[in-house]
């Protein structure tokens, strides 16, 4: 199964979150791959839209392969498997959170145009362009439970088994329709997989709205 690009792997997500249709729901798009997805989700199945920063730690020498993640609120967690079978010293990994963290709050001043819309009693639905070790999304779920939503939905177009049994841990229900069992990398189930830049999400954040 390959997608075309984001926006149609959103549209296919929106198919399966139909009975989320009544609940009213406030998607969350993870930037900047995620924020595709989720506009295309909330114009299928209708609801709020908003964004939920949450920044990688790679490895140093191979930063897709996520070793932690950090969001806002000072959530933090970490990947304990990668780090270990990776080598990865806490030196190596406090240098690389130190720059993700510039790079979080850059982008808090980028793409937060408006205020946050309140997760609280809400059913929140945290969408992703795809799951490799889950690190990222896991952030985003501890960031989200600290707003005392309703309910916790994940909604990627692909995932790795692992990342999958990861959240659902983490989450109340996750949507996923890709599961290989062998997942190279998350782009390869796409065909248009490009670079978001600040400039596109700004955009597709502020055309949704």
């Amino acid at each position: 199964m390959i997608y075309p690009n984001r926006e149609a792997a959103g549209r296919a997500l929106g198919g399966v979150l139909e009975h989320f249709r009544a609940a009213d729901p406030l998607i969350l798009g993870l930037p900047r791959g995620g924020v595709p997805v989720a506009v295309a989700i909330r114009d299928t199945i209708g609801g709020d839209l908003d964004v939920l920063l949450v920044r990688k730690i790679g490895v140093p020498w191979q930063p897709e392969l996520a070793m932690g993640a950090i969001g806002e609120d000072g959530v933090r967690v970490l990947n304990a498997d990668v780090v270990a079978t990776t080598g990865v010293t806490p030196e190596q990994f406090a240098d690389i959170e130190d720059l993700e963290r510039v790079e979080l709050e850059r982008r808090r001043h980028v793409l937060r145009t408006e205020p946050p819309i309140p997760l609280k009693d809400r059913t929140v639905i945290i969408a992703d362009d795809g799951m490799a070790t889950g690190a990222t999304v896991a952030a985003a779920c501890e960031i989200a439970r600290l707003h005392e939503p309703r309910r916790v939905v994940v909604a990627v177009p692909v995932s790795s088994a692992e990342a999958l049994h990861r959240i659902r841990a983490l989450a109340d229900e996750v949507i996923c329709p890709l599961v290989p069992r062998a997942l190279g990398g998350v782009g390869g189930v796409y065909r248009d997989f490009h670079q978001l830049s600040d400039a596109e999400v700004v955009r597709l954040l502020g055309e949704s709205r």
